[in-house]
């Protein structure tokens, strides 16, 4: 499985002590070590004002599973890779996208709604709940994670309504949120995951490593990626008889 991880990495990100504490290397290098454990990974990240340069349309064409973290620079991310992300999800790539990202534009432009939700950050405790205990993505995590500090995400999130509600996580503050839900976008699979603001340790926990790598075995393609989308004029199967007048 060849995976792409994508995330942002401005300066802020690289200065930014409580971000060094838990991500000494960048986000982007703590996924790898995440992903790692179950396919080949590329990391390509966001530097400041480069409008995502490094992603390449070989880097593209050569992902399986594409996992994509933002927070602050969505808009300097062009439309144009949004499109293509888009258009080779519908093709057979898996995508993850995680926590901040549901504002990426590659996520909205697969959701088709503002993707908008509340939220806090104070660094409270949350408890992952899973919804669906026989799904893929779920296999040996239990029936909750513990996460001692997270950004607070809560209802309502305007998305469509999910093919399936893998995660609902509750906070100390009394929040609720779909934490993890999956939608079919073509060929596609799309998963949304919640946990990992930049300043929290969610990526270490080994349950939250656990979920993603079974998240990448399940977004992977089953089948070879469409070279392209087709909308064929194609003969009849069977003798269409003419009309009688």
């Amino acid at each position: 499985m060849k995976i792409t991880v994508f995330s942002e990495y401005g300066k802020a990100f690289r200065e930014w002590k409580d971000v060094l504490s838990v991500h000494p290397h960048g986000l982007h290098e703590t996924l790898k070590d995440v992903f790692s454990a179950v396919g080949e990974v590329t990391t390509v990240y966001q530097d400041d004002g480069d409008h995502c340069v490094r992603f390449t349309d070989d880097i593209l064409n050569n992902t399986d599973v594409l996992v994509w973290w933002g927070h602050s620079m969505h808009n300097d991310v062009p439309d144009e890779l949004a499109e293509k992300i888009a258009e080779r999800v519908q093709r057979g790539m898996g995508v993850i996208f995680l926590h901040s990202a549901h504002m990426s534009k590659p996520f909205r432009r697969l959701m088709g709604t503002s993707c908008t939700l509340k939220w806090r950050e104070v660094n409270e405790r949350e408890r992952l709940w899973v919804i669906d205990p026989v799904h893929p993505i779920t296999r040996g995590v239990g029936e909750y994670v513990d996460i001692a500090h997270e950004e607070m995400y809560g209802e309502v999130f305007d998305i469509p309504t999910p093919d399936e509600t893998v995660f609902i996580g509750w906070y100390q503050g009394g929040e609720v949120f779909r934490s993890g839900v999956t939608y079919r976008r073509g060929r596609g699979k799309v998963f949304y995951f919640q946990p990992g603001h930049e300043t929290n340790e969610s990526y270490h926990n080994e349950k939250i490593r656990l979920i993603l790598q079974n998240a990448a075995k399940w977004a992977a393609p089953a089948e070879k990626i469409l070279e392209k989308l087709d909308c064929p004029c194609v003969p009849a199967l069977e003798k269409i008889a003419e009309e009688k007048e």
